[in-house]
């Protein structure tokens, strides 16, 4: 069965019950939304101040191929298979966003028998978080404009606007517009854009609040554009946005709880991208888990060089929250892929492909172990097409770098195939304090901090940018100096050629583009050709998507 149809015959709990029974949330706690889906207050959350934290595991990945890696069907099924153990555990997931659901990518509520559900309301919409987000974000754009029309008493220069449009959906058509058309009374004619939603500052500072309290200062901190002088920035409190867009973010503060295929608690919040934004769901999320289970599983998307890298350097710098150890997960088929063997012919044994494509898994460890320095074990997502030369050779090459290395059969079995898994990944939390190491310093510049994740992990021999970004830097360093760093770089190679396969070392990166997101409180460097409004690809995912006359989906996956 596909994905979708397994879902759609989950024996689904009431969410209410459901939480009760497993965390003792009463419902007056709960806003539910339907009978599967809930948020939950931030009173309550509050209330849990005084626990004691769970232990965080990491689930992060090898750099993605077409083949797939399944981190969110990992994390599900790693946080299935430790209820089954009797461990009271919880699974921390991103949000979908519309854009790869109806693109590439399709749904992410993961696959098989580890998915979360309900599987189509999580792909479509789902709370409305992703929505008011949006509205949040145009609110403001609406704000700048509408001030430049009625008179412009801040002085903002139309030409130095940083603040653009976003939509949840791959528009090509929109990277680049011209707005204001028609006479002036539709306001100032001005280039303008969109990016997608999940590259908005608004979705960075949701999921990197604490309260609304932070959430409101956040935003009122957001850099809109710069004032005639060039110099002067002018912030989103300047035109009075802040209350107003936190007002919007009301309900999407509160974190959403569903339930796997299992029927064990999982907690969906927020979810900007990895390869463009900072890849992590939100920190109310994380921390309300962490104070009610004793282990928490949550991924952090695309590889360990944008995804685990972001939790770490901004995330877990920002918050003080600690993993304890961190699961890699690889299949096969992307390793034979990384191997120079084409998409079609993955299904096909080939150890020579192995061999190669390892390195790409190796330097990951490494990056792991060493750079970020938590322990890491190896997770083989296993396909059926996978055979028993394929899984010893992998076996053997993990221990040829002291990794432990666990095959794990959780999207056809569900928890109960992951369960070899849970037990390594507990060997290690039970008897580790949890702690991580940074990838620079916080008081190094943003320049020297650039180089060293484009060093350190990618393995670049030369970082590069223009005289404009280098200046531009310079500038910033006087104010935002302390800022970490989030790079926006393709997620298909440690390079900036997604072309480029394995672990290419000695190559330059080009940093294109930099910009100041101060609400979240760090600097974006936009490396390559990554673009912050993806495209649909000559056969979307759309067109297989259809619902019939009773409203069931199909060809969501």
């Amino acid at each position: 069965m596909s994905d979708i149809e397994i879902a759609q015959q989950a024996n689904m709990k009431p969410i209410i019950d459901l939480v009760k029974a497993q965390y003792g949330i009463e419902a007056q706690h709960l806003d539910p939304i339907g009978h599967y889906k809930a948020k939950v207050s931030l009173e309550y959350l509050n209330s849990l101040t005084d626990q004691e934290d769970g232990k965080l595991i990491l689930v992060t990945a090898i750099s993605p191929t077409p083949a797939g890696e399944g981190k969110t069907t990992t994390t599900v099924g790693l946080g299935d298979a430790l209820n089954r153990l009797k461990k009271k555990a919880i699974m921390c997931l991103r949000e979908p966003s519309l854009g790869p659901c109806f693109g590439v990518k399709g749904g992410a509520a993961g696959g098989g028998y580890a998915q979360v559900v309900p599987m189509e309301d999580i792909n479509l919409h789902f709370t409305g978080d992703f929505h008011a987000i949006g509205v949040a974000h145009n609110l403001l754009s609406a704000l700048i404009d509408n001030h430049i029309h009625h008179g412009n008493d801040l002085n903002i220069d139309p030409r130095l606007i940083q603040w653009k449009r976003v939509v949840d959906m791959n528009d090509r058509a929109l990277r680049d517009i011209v707005v204001a058309m028609g006479g002036t009374a539709n306001g100032f004619l001005r280039e303008d854009g969109f990016d997608i939603v999940v590259a908005s500052e608004v979705m960075a500072i949701l999921c990197l609040a604490t309260s609304r309290a932070d959430l409101k200062a956040r935003l009122g901190r957001i850099v809109i554009g710069y004032k005639a002088d060039r110099v002067t920035p002018v912030y989103a409190s300047d035109l009075n946005a802040h209350g107003a867009m936190a007002a919007v973010l009301k309900e999407a503060i509160k974190p959403n709880l569903v339930q796997t295929l299992e029927n064990n608690i999982a907690i969906i919040h927020g979810g900007p991208f990895a390869n463009i934004a900072h890849g992590c769901n939100t920190v109310i999320a994380t921390q309300t888990a962490l104070k009610l289970a004793d282990y928490v599983v949550t991924e952090a998307g695309f590889g360990a060089d944008l995804g685990a890298e972001k939790f770490i350097d901004i995330k877990c710098r920002m918050t003080g929250i600690k993993p304890s150890a961190v699961v890699l997960v690889a299949t096969i088929r992307a390793l034979k892929f990384h191997g120079g063997i084409a998409k079609e012919q993955l299904n096909k044994e080939s150890l020579a492909a192995i061999e190669r494509g390892f390195a790409n898994l190796e330097r990951h460890y490494r990056n792991i172990t060493e750079h970020y320095g938590l322990p890491c074990v190896v997770c083989i997502n296993h396909f059926s097409f996978d055979t028993e030369a394929e899984i010893n050779l992998l076996k053997q090459k993990c221990a040829s770098i002291n990794a432990q290395c666990v095959v794990s059969k959780h999207w056809a079995k569900g928890g109960a195939g992951a369960e070899d898994l849970a037990k390594t990944v507990l060997d290690i939390v039970d008897n580790r304090e949890a702690g991580c190491t940074f990838v620079y310093d916080e008081n190094l510049s943003l320049w020297e901090k650039i180089e060293a994740i484009a060093t350190k992990l990618y393995g670049a021999g030369n970082v590069t940018a223009s005289a404009k970004v280098k200046a531009q830097l310079s500038v910033w360093n006087v104010d935002y100096g302390r800022f970490p760093i989030c790079i926006a770089k393709t997620q298909m190679s440690f390079s900036t050629d997604p072309l480029v396969k394995g672990a290419p070392s000695g190559h330059t990166v080009e940093i294109r583009d930099v910009r100041l997101a101060n609400g979240a409180g760090f600097i974006v460097a936009i490396a390559g050709d990554i673009m912050t409004m993806p495209g649909l690809p000559k056969v979307p995912a759309a067109e297989r998507i259809d619902i019939d006359d009773d409203g069931r989906i199909t060809g969501l996956f």
